[in-house]
């Protein structure tokens, strides 16, 4: 008690707990915006594609996967021409200038081969996620591995001469998953062609292999992407094998970022062009 008979007052402030910093922060791309849990992702995604030399660094990969979202559309489970299913939803990126080098197809004209493609027979992931090749295929003619008037139209303008499929599963049969890629004129026609796919996915789509023990359910629940990767593009498509909608315990995020191994032969054409990372 002081001399008025009031209780001392405390003069000094009491210090504010610092929220502990997440595992997931690095100062980079905390300036750049990016959450901590945007910041794993980024890391898993280097980490998949981190064998393609240094080409694959995390702030290229940055660019590639995280600018120009352009947009996700959900609807319930459908199915398209010939009994193919459709995604429920699809976000599509832009590519960025890590792709330049291979902008145009003229410069990097050498076909595509099966061996190239499919190099890799088992894609491993984060977590659990390996996925196994189960089916391949590897067209000259666009159209044999698409479906939908107006997709086939664009392909045709995009002078797409190539297209290859992977089918993918897990050993426990759960999941199951399609790598699509398409070799296109140009990076011009290729983010046009993810940008239409925001809206035209619904009336035409990649048509899935099949192969006894994993193919697509017809009517079930999937989810699909776009990515504009140069003159290339990349479609992802997955989903759990009985249809179901994903559980807390489907980690669809893994999945497709698994999934995305296949594009590696795509990045090793990067690295031919420019030469790796000194």
């Amino acid at each position: 008690m002081t001399g008025t008979g009031q209780p001392p007052t405390r003069t000094a402030s009491r210090k504010r707990r610092r929220t502990p910093r997440s595992d997931w922060q690095f100062p980079l791309l905390t300036d750049w915006g990016l959450r901590p849990e945007q910041q794993r992702l980024l890391v898993i995604i280097a980490s998949v594609l981190g064998v393609v030399a240094g080409a694959c660094g995390l702030a290229a990969v940055l660019l590639s996967v995280g600018g120009d979202y352009v947009s996700e559309r959900r609807a319930s489970a459908a199915v398209g021409a010939g009994g193919t299913g459709i995604p429920a939803s699809y976000q599509g990126w832009a590519a960025s200038k890590l792709f330049d080098p291979i902008a145009d197809r003229a410069k990097d004209a050498k076909p595509l081969t099966e061996k190239e493609v499919f190099a890799t027979r088992t894609l491993a992931g984060e977590k659990k996620f390996r996925l196994k090749v189960a089916a391949k295929q590897l067209d000259a003619d666009c159209a044999a591995a698409l479906w939908g008037e107006a997709l086939l139209q664009l392909v045709a303008d995009a002078e797409c001469s190539q297209a290859a499929r992977g089918l993918y599963t897990t050993a426990d049969g759960r999941y199951v998953g399609q790598y699509t890629l398409l070799n296109l004129r140009d990076a011009q026609a290729a983010a046009e062609l993810v940008e239409e796919l925001k809206t035209g996915y619904r009336g035409g789509w990649t048509r899935p292999l099949t192969t006894p023990g994993a193919a697509f359910p017809a009517d079930g629940h999937t989810e699909a992407a776009g990515y504009a990767l140069g003159h290339y593009v990349g479609l992802v498509w997955y989903g759990r094998a009985d249809g179901a909608q994903p559980s807390a315990r489907d980690d669809f995020v893994s999945l497709a970022i698994t999934l995305r191994g296949a594009e590696k032969a795509v990045y090793r054409r990067v690295v031919t062009i420019t030469g790796p990372a000194s």
